[in-house]
This record gives structure tokens, C-alpha cells and sequence, in this order.
């Protein structure tokens, strides 16, 4: 009889997050909200996390992660003591609990109740973070990319491999109820043989400048925010969101955006690593210290006889196909498209639309930090699930890998200024000495990722 309570109880949880409360949890029971609900669930029901970065993206996760009633947030972990008190607020408010302040995560790693590390701090903590918390026994929710270079996603996964905990990435449209069903759609054949695959994301980002050396603000711990990366001056334009910007601590539009909607591709395609990678662009618009391309095409062909492009363009926004963000297969038979909502749209040949397929919650494509909390509770739920049942993960780390790699890749093309060659078998750059230069990078002393 307890187990089946036990059922039920897992059931019903699942059945609230996943139903319209996903928001606004006010419909659990007559006169329950989210908070009071949360509060009566035992504490063995309840994911406890570490947000590990919260002054952005890492902000609306914690508030996300907050106002799941299977999950309750211990630590709030960041350099910056503004985004720490903000986002202790937020979280406190929307879980009805204490949250812990505790500025440096490896610290709250320590702690033997503590289940998962939520990282969303800059791309180059990524993999040394998340590597750092599978040695301690915990699971992660690792955002988007799952690593600074091609290495860190292989060290990823011997990580998983060895400690066997879950690792899932944040590429949370693979658990978008419609986009699911999209794809499903493409793998029967509703457009026959999908064998090219155009992807894209726009948006008008203004001049970063040219920094000046300064000193560290007295709210920012520097020395733990550059972490793994070798040591670099401070300067006045780097933090908190130009890094992106910077090779030295980001990756560019192409893993920043670009790593969504190819990996929907590669997904829609059925394919793993290419055979060849190619990618043009570079930084046209403005004259300042942005480093990273904001015009870049990617392109990726395959061993199945298929392709896959990527178009970015971070400072001019004009739409591709209607939507700033998306992705088009092209079939035998017709065209699917899925851009930033949940949902999507087939066409025949002649491009009239025979389809179309809409979701009522709004996906704010713009936002830099929250764009769709509702959905994205859904691939929280999935992480939560592979924790506490064993469930099969929607976006594992091999997965994460694979997709990461493909526009690393392009990247790596771009700065070497050479087209590349590909084993298809486990996505190595083949002959290429002055591309393999990429595949790693350099550590301060004392923070190389080890597994």
C-alpha cells in the first residue's frame, strides 16, 4: 500500500508540473498553492541544487528550479554578491524555504545533502565545474554549451562514465511537448527523406566599446569568476554578459544561440558527428574588442547524405523564414519548420502551408535570460525524473556533446581559416595540425579539469 502511495504521489506531481499550472501552480488543490504544496511533500520527494551562476540565464533558472514543488534550492552560489542577494530573494519567494548564500560552489559540493549543481555560470566553468561536481557525487544541469572546446565534452563524458551520475545539458527544446511531437513527425516521413537542414538566430546587439583596465569592483570575487581560464587584467566591459564576446571565456553567437537549433537539426537528421565542417564570417558591424564573429555560416555534411547550415547574425536582426530563431528541414516530399515556439509548421513543395501545429504559451525569443520558463520546466522535470526513477535523459551528455561539438567545429574552421575533415565515428579532426590547436585549451596552473 505504501508503495502505491509513493506512485500515486510521483504521478500527481508529474501530472501538475507537466499540465497548464506550469507556471502559476495554483491549481494543485483547492486551496493549495505552489508554495504550500512543496511545503508538504517529504524532503526525500524534493531534488535538493546548487545554482552555480545566477546573475542572468542562471537567475530565471534558479527561479525556475525554485518553483518546481519536486526541488528546493540550498545553495545560491556566485562571484557577484548583487546577483547572490537578488537571486536569494527570488528564490526564497518562490519556494517558501531558506536558501544558503555560498559564494564559492566547490564549498557547497561539500555538502552530503545536496543531490545536484546547476551550472550556468560563463562557458569556460561549464565542463571544470561540472566535472568537479561528478567527482563529489552529484548530478548536474549543465546549461548550453557543455564545454569551452571539443576536449572538455570528451572529459565530460569519461566524467559520466566513471561516476555514472546524470549529466543533463540545457538545450531544453528537446523536451518541448510540440517540438517533440515535430520531430516524431519528420522520423515517420511526413516530408519523406528530410536531407537538408537550414538553421539560424538573429538579433541587433549594440558595440561592446573598448574596455579600460580598472580595478575589480569590491562585489566581484574575479580570481574565482576566471576560475580554469589563465589569468587576464580586469577590464570595464567584460562582465557580466560581453565575455560571450572574448574567445579567452566564451564561445561566440554560434555556441551562445546556434547550439539550439543545430542540435535540433542534427536530431531531425538522425545524425551524430559530420565529415566535413566549414565556416565563413567574422566581426564587420562594429570596431570595438568584440573578438568572436557577429556574422558566421556554418556548414556540416554528413555520411548519410545530408547537410546542415547554420546562419548567424548577432547585430543585424532581420528575420530568416518570419522568425529570429529556427530551424526548416527540406524533404522529398515537403518542408518542417520549427523557430523559437512550441510548435511547427509543414509546408509542400511549392511552399503552401499544409500545417501548422501552435502552442498558447508565449516564447519570448528576445530575452537573453528567461525566454520560455513554462516549457522549460518540462526538461526539469525530465532531469528530475533520471535522479530519482532512472528515466532516460532527453539531452544526456553524449547528446550534448555531439551537438556542441558540431559548431565548435565550426568555429575551429573559422579561426584556422581551413576547411575540415571529420571522422564520422567520433567527430576527431583528421590532418588538420593547425585546426587541432583548437581542439584544447591552456589552464591556469592548479585548475586543469581532471577526471
Amino acid at each position: 500500500m505504501k508503495q502505491d502511495n509513493e506512485n500515486t504521489r510521483r504521478s500527481f506531481i508529474k501530472t501538475a508540473v507537466t499540465g497548464a499550472a506550469a507556471v502559476t501552480f495554483g491549481g494543485i488543490l483547492p486551496g493549495f498553492s505552489a508554495k504550500s504544496y512543496a511545503s508538504i511533500l517529504g524532503a526525500n520527494e524534493r531534488v535538493r541544487v546548487a545554482m552555480m551562476g545566477v546573475n542572468a540565464r542562471g537567475l530565471a533558472l534558479a527561479t525556475n528550479f525554485s518553483s518546481q514543488p519536486n526541488c528546493e534550492v540550498i545553495y545560491v552560489c556566485d562571484v557577484d554578491e548583487r546577483a547572490t542577494n537578488k537571486c536569494i530573494a527570488k528564490v526564497e519567494a518562490a519556494q517558501n524555504k531558506k536558501t544558503k548564500a555560498q559564494p564559492d560552489f566547490r564549498k557547497a559540493l561539500e555538502d552530503k545533502n545536496l543531490d545536484a549543481l546547476v551550472v550556468a555560470a560563463p562557458d569556460h566553468w561549464h565542463a571544470p565545474a561540472a566535472i568537479l561536481a561528478s567527482k563529489a557525487g552529484k548530478h548536474v544541469y549543465l546549461e548550453k554549451p557543455c564545454g569551452h572546446n571539443p576536449n572538455e565534452g570528451e572529459l565530460l563524458i569519461a566524467a559520466v562514465n566513471k561516476y555514472k551520475n546524470v549529466i543533463q545539458m540545457g538545450n531544453q527544446r528537446r523536451s518541448w511537448p510540440n517540438v517533440v511531437a515535430g520531430i516524431k513527425e519528420l522520423h515517420n516521413g511526413l516530408i519523406g527523406r528530410p536531407y537538408f537542414a537550414k538553421t539560424w538566430y538573429t538579433n541587433s546587439r549594440k558595440s561592446i566599446g573598448i574596455g579600460k583596465e580598472t580595478p575589480v569592483p569590491a562585489w566581484l570575487n574575479y580570481d574565482l569568476w576566471q576560475g580554469p581560464a589563465p589569468r587576464k587584467t580586469f577590464k570595464d566591459n567584460l562582465i557580466h554578459y560581453n565575455w560571450h564576446w572574448f574567445w579567452h571565456w566564451g564561445t561566440g553567437e554560434a555556441l551562445n544561440n546556434g547550439t539550439h537549433m543545430v542540435d535540433l537539426a542534427r536530431w531531425g537528421l538522425g545524425v551524430d558527428y559530420p565529415t566535413k565542417v566549414t565556416s565563413n564570417g567574422g566581426r564587420y558591424h562594429y570596431k570595438d574588442d568584440w573578438e568572436t564573429p557577429d556574422t558566421q555560416i556554418i556548414n556540416m555534411e554528413f555520411d548519410n547524405n545530408t547537410f546542415i547550415s547554420w546562419e548567424g547574425r548577432s547585430c543585424n536582426g532581420a528575420p530568416i523564414e518570419g522568425s529570429a530563431v529556427g530551424v526548416i528541414f527540406y524533404g522529398e516530399t515537403g518542408s518542417l519548420q520549427i523557430d523559437g515556439t512550441n510548435g511547427y509548421k509543414v509546408y509542400d513543395l511549392k511552399g503552401k502551408l499544409i500545417k501548422e501545429v501552435k502552442d498558447d504559451n508565449k516564447v519570448e525569443t528576445s530575452s537573453l535570460t528567461n525566454p520560455s520558463q513554462a516549457l522549460d520546466a518540462f526538461h526539469l522535470q525530465n532531469f528530475f525524473d533520471a535522479i530519482k526513477e532512472g528515466s532516460a535523459l532527453n539531452s544526456d551528455i553524449i547528446s550534448g556533446h555531439q551537438s556542441t561539438l558540431l559548431v565548435q567545429l565550426g568555429n575551429i574552421s573559422l579561426r584556422s581559416g581551413t576547411a575540415l575533415n571529420i571522422n564520422p565515428k567520433n567527430g576527431r579532426i583528421l590532418n588538420n595540425p593547425e585546426a587541432m590547436k583548437y581542439w584544447s585549451r591552456t589552464y591556469e596552473p592548479g585548475w586543469e579539469p581532471t577526471i
